[in-house]
């Protein structure tokens, strides 16, 4: 009798531990990716993600033209499939921010970034996938539409935040590759419809940090997809690569338009809508534009983190935007990038990627 119950219980550990193991290949990235969650100041959290990022499934469905259907294939992946939701509201706001990218002294590039908007909280995503760049890129957990009091604190908030590996509004490639979403400063969507993938703008950041080593490349991903952008506003990119080059990319009735520019803000810079976008008492361009000049355009990170830090907002009443979430420095020639919350420019957060 001993020695049958003996016999039962081991078998039924060996099942556990068999369950286990199966659950872990197939879940062990996202719980590791889930378990990486710190918080590293007031509004700002980091994480680290290694394995199959489930970008090439998407793409290889056709990617996704609308939020909403990129929320539900998010969901998808992270629960492996056993759960397939219709859709998800997710909101996503127009925002103010600015990009300035300069030489250095040594000859090597920087590009700097402020995210402006009045609250909020910092996810720092650091990609390292199966296929592609690896990558470190940054999202508001308020854009995920997981409710007002969401964190990702906790073992279920932090998975849930896993969800960032598919929405960027900035970040930074192992090529040097530099890539921030703006305000157009207008209500005009883009609505690309071809046979082409779709793109979403936030999914477009991922996807050109992923596979485009420098602007030609991301440009030429760019042609080769329809740009569909996220509700509420009008959107372009600011891209630098450690060339030096550095774009604006703006649709202009469904056209993609490129125009050179070391410095973007919340309006256009092409001439089809040049200025359009630009409010009385916003001198954030034109005092970026002045210390470019003066310096230059070479800067070391100490200069360029002061310059971007002189456009940043205060959480006070009259502020273009009402606040700046965060603002991060990032060396194009030795793919690293600097981050600090919420104007905290006496708290820096360095991050390395390989290369």
């Amino acid at each position: 009798m001993k020695k049958g119950i003996k016999i039962a219980l081991l078998s039924v550990l060996g099942l556990v531990i068999v369950a286990g193991v199966l659950v872990w290949m197939e879940f062990g990235a996202l719980i590791k990716g889930a378990n990486s969650c710190v918080k590293l100041d007031d509004g700002m959290y980091y994480m680290e993600y290694k394995g199959d990022d489930g970008f090439k499934e998407l793409m290889d469905r056709g990617g996704c033209n609308d939020i909403s259907v990129l929320a539900s294939y998010v969901m998808e992946f992270l629960s492996k499939g056993y759960f397939k939701p219709d859709s998800i509201n997710v909101p996503i706001k127009p925002v103010g921010c600015s990009t300035l990218t300069v030489k250095t002294p040594e000859d090597g590039v920087m590009m700097a970034r402020n995210f402006d908007y009045p609250y909020g909280t910092a996810l720092i995503m650091h990609t390292i996938p199966d296929e592609g760049y690896e990558s470190i890129t940054t999202f508001s957990t308020d854009f995920f539409g997981f409710g007002e009091n969401y964190k990702p604190e906790g073992f279920k908030n932090q998975y849930m935040a896993l969800a960032g590996l598919f929405m960027a509004l900035d970040g930074l490639n192992e090529k040097g590759l530099a890539i921030a979403v703006l305000d157009a400063g207008d209500k005009v969507v883009t609505r690309q419809d071809t046979s082409k993938p779709d793109l979403t703008t936030t999914t477009a950041v991922q996807y050109l940090l992923k596979y485009a080593a420098n602007i030609d490349e991301a440009l030429a991903l760019l042609k080769a997809s329809d740009m569909n952008s996220d509700p509420g506003s009008a959107y372009h990119f600011s891209m630098a690569d450690a060339t030096g080059r550095s774009v604006a990319v703006e649709y202009v009735d469904n056209q993609m338009v490129v125009t050179e520019s070391p410095f973007v803000s919340n309006h256009y810079l092409c001439e089809e809508k040049f200025l359009t976008g630009l409010h009385e008492g916003d001198h954030r361009h034109e005092k970026l534009m002045e210390q470019y000049d003066a310096a230059g355009g070479v800067m070391n990170a100490d200069q360029l983190t002061e310059t971007i830090a002189s456009v940043t907002q205060l959480p006070e009443k009259g502020a273009i935007v009402g606040g700046t979430l965060w603002t991060m420095v990032m060396d194009l020639s030795h793919p690293s990038v600097t981050y600090y919350s919420l104007r905290h420019f006496d708290k820096p957060f360095h991050f390395e990627l390989r290369r």
